[in-house]
């Protein structure tokens, strides 16, 4: 989220400085408000300025309510003609009916008694929310309301309308008033951090037309407007900290790896399978980057069993062949494990088969890690592969050179930088089985180099993907069943772990008793789950490794790190549940061999979103056709979660819909980076003074003075 200061200054010129305004001295506000507002990021009158919508009502027209149509979102107002609490539904219902001049309709919400006291017969209200049909009746649930009066009309009503996050305390009229009185007083003092230069040359209005213009639009034209100019202020701000980014560790010095063209045809022949086109470029990208003296920043991105392992591996086996270590961090224990067997597997033999690996995960003995800690201090270990256990104080090392990181976006930066600190400089390489489209690689990762692998190892079946109403789940147990018969195994795959009193959903514990009683009697069956302990589960996954196992019933612990090629059949119950990615990467568990596999999606998806994630998934096994779609039904806020630095501070500016923005953006933030690396000219001290505020945790390496 953005960070505020304690106090923000407005500046009339760079080097004057006006009176501070805290927002609690504002009018209106006072020290009450105050401390709500702060829990909305608020902190100060320039906060409160950059706070922005999240969306808009267009109030110029509404939709009548004879025309409206079940499952679509409205924006409708009418008067109350009639509230009522329902003490004995089972949720504790509040009903309102709402009537305008063409009609009526029901509106609903759950465990919230006090509402009833909240709506009044005749009032004005304006309700946003989806239309669905209960009892052959068109009903809102739970939608959005506002209470609308005279006093207010003016910015309320007949026109775009602003919607902002709110807190408790806080409602929609408080907060369009107070921004619209601190506009009047403020704005004007608010001084563009985007250099003229640039302003002039991408024809930029000015910074307080803008604002103006966001918050309250005078129409669609100069609203879009607005928004594409906060956007390039904010894609501008941003691209200067990745490329600082970069530049920090372009200008560092590394250790210069010696590869020769014998040890990459050496690393080749060693597997019992030819690698693909795509991982051989990948690490020539490698070698080209490992050979410098300075450190590589590199990403290798390709789909689930696209072989990155193998890409990474090289890396390994080149800092061993350099006399150096080599450490591979993954975000689970799972992961780490089957790298490690992996590892020894595919180069624990032959000409490989002195480099010294060990495993370290958080469930590792104490007295073991004892042992590795010291064997890797004195660099008798050549390569570790661990979870956040690597993170640890009393982790050091003799001389890292090269560093492996699994599925970089469920690390922080300064996770990344932990790790690659007990180097100096190492060589990083980031591994992501999340296909990253251009829009977000060029976003988030532009300090990064690219490498894509983009297509599978030869021989590997396909997958065929099916989408069934819940209804339908007796149908495809008999399936499963009749394939299990002939020698194929099966994972069932659930949302949780146990029921939920909340939610009417299948769980995995349960769901095993049944099945074991009824569909799959007879059959051999077994249950894993985040819940269980390491060995509990380790044991069942050996079991069905080993075949001993006909069906697996499990959460999302499958998500990552499972490789059994003969298990070829999936079934994801409530898969309206998942994510789009998340049933992708589940999905990646079948297919890893050499037969045909199926995935079936049981499922009833309540909303467009729901429809739109099940069909795109049904529709392709492409990765990166997934993570585009996935894109646009997320968007770029939520694609990597809440702790992923960089997106979530982008609040007008979409890289999905502005590309054409984030490009000129880009390229007048590398112009100015170039001319001006440590942001010292007077005339920049705003941006740096800027992004240390809005991205401190981003930046906090680069411009830490």
């Amino acid at each position: 989220m953005f960070v505020p200061g304690p106090v923000i200054v407005f500046y009339a010129d760079p080097d004057l400085a006006m009176t501070p305004s805290p927002i609690q001295y504002v009018k209106g506000v006072g020290p009450a408000k105050a401390k709500l507002l702060a829990n909305l990021g608020v902190h100060s009158v320039e906060d409160l300025l950059y706070l922005f919508p999240h969306r808009y009502e267009d109030r110029s027209q509404f939709t009548p309510i004879a025309m409206l149509q079940a499952g679509e979102t409205y924006t409708i107002c009418g008067e109350v003609l009639l509230c009522r609490r329902n003490y004995y539904s089972k949720n504790r219902t509040v009903e309102l009916t709402l009537t305008d001049k063409s009609g009526r309709i029901n509106c609903v919400w759950f465990n919230q008694p006090y509402l009833d006291k909240i709506f009044t017969i005749g009032q004005e209200v304006v309700l946003y929310g989806r239309v669905d049909i209960f009892n052959k009746r068109l009903q809102m649930v739970v939608p959005d309301f506002e209470l609308i009066t005279a006093e207010d009309r003016s910015l309320n009503m007949g026109r775009i309308v602003p919607v902002y996050p709110l807190t408790r305390g806080i409602n929609q009229r408080y907060l369009r008033r107070l921004i619209d009185s601190c506009l009047g007083l403020y704005a004007e003092k608010l001084l563009d951090i985007v250099p003229l230069q640039v302003r002039t040359k991408q024809h930029l209005t000015p910074i307080a037309q803008s604002i103006r213009q966001v918050h309250f639009p005078s129409d669609a034209a100069q609203q879009q407007k607005a928004i594409d100019r906060i956007a390039f202020e904010e894609f501008f701000l941003f691209q200067i900290c990745v490329i600082l980014r970069r530049f920090s560790i372009i200008h560092k010095t590394g250790f210069p790896h010696h590869i020769d063209n014998s040890l990459i045809e050496e690393y080749r022949s060693s597997f019992p399978f030819k690698l693909t086109g795509a991982q051989n470029k990948a690490i020539a990208d490698m070698v080209r980057d490992m050979v410098q003296n300075r450190p590589m920043l590199r990403m290798v991105q390709g789909d689930v069993g696209s072989g990155k392992t193998v890409v990474a591996f090289f890396g390994c086996v080149a800092a061993w062949k350099n006399k150096k270590q080599a450490a591979v961090m993954a975000p689970t224990e799972i992961l780490a494990q089957q790298h490690f067997l992996n590892f020894q597997k595919l180069l624990g033999h032959g000409m490989f088969k002195d480099l010294r690996v060990a495993l370290l995960i958080s469930s590792t003995p104490a007295k073991e890690k004892k042992v590795i800690y010291q064997r890797l201090k004195e660099g008798d270990i050549d390569l570790i592969i661990g979870t956040h256990a690597l993170l640890e104080e009393t982790v050091a090392f003799k001389n890292l050179s090269f560093v492996v990181i699994d599925e970089q976006h469920k690390f922080g930066v300064n996770q990344r930088a932990l790790l690659t600190a007990k180097g100096s400089n190492p060589d990083i390489l980031i591994m992501t089985a999340t296909p990253i489209p251009r829009t977000l690689c060029l976003t988030l990762y532009g300090d990064v180099d690219v490498s894509v692998i983009n297509e599978l190892p030869p021989g590997r079946g396909a997958i065929k993907t099916y989408h069934f109403p819940l209804s339908k789940a007796q149908a495809v147990y008999q399936k499963v069943r009749e394939l299990v018969s002939k020698g194929t195994q099966a994972y069932i795959i659930y949302p949780l772990v146990d029921e939920s009193e909340k939610l009417d959903l299948k769980a995995a514990k349960d769901m095993f008793v049944h099945l074991q009683k009824f569909e799959f009697q007879g059959l051999r069956i077994g249950l894993v789950h985040g819940q269980m302990k390491r060995q509990e589960s380790d044991e069942v996954m050996e079991q069905f490794k080993k075949h001993e196992l006909d069906i697996l019933v499990a959460t999302t612990i499958l998500e990552v790190g499972i490789d059994i090629p003969n298990a070829n059949v999936m079934v994801i119950e409530h898969a309206e549940r998942f994510g789009l990615s998340q049933l992708h990467q589940l999905r990646g568990r079948i297919g890893r061999g050499s037969q045909n596999a199926m995935c079936v999606l049981l499922g009833d998806p309540l909303n467009q979103e729901a429809k739109l994630r099940l069909e795109a998934i049904v529709q392709t096994t492409d990765g990166f056709k997934i993570a585009e779609q996935d894109l646009k039904i997320r968007g770029p806020g939520h694609y990597f979660g809440r702790h992923q630095h960089g997106i979530n501070e982008l609040k007008m500016s979409n890289p999905v819909t502005q590309i054409e923005i984030l490009e000129k953006a880009r390229e007048d933030a590398i112009i100015l980076t170039q001319n001006d690396p440590q942001l010292n000219i007077s005339e920049h001290r705003l941006i740096k003074e800027t992004i240390k505020k809005r991205y401190p945790h981003y930046l906090d390496l680069v411009l830490a003075g």
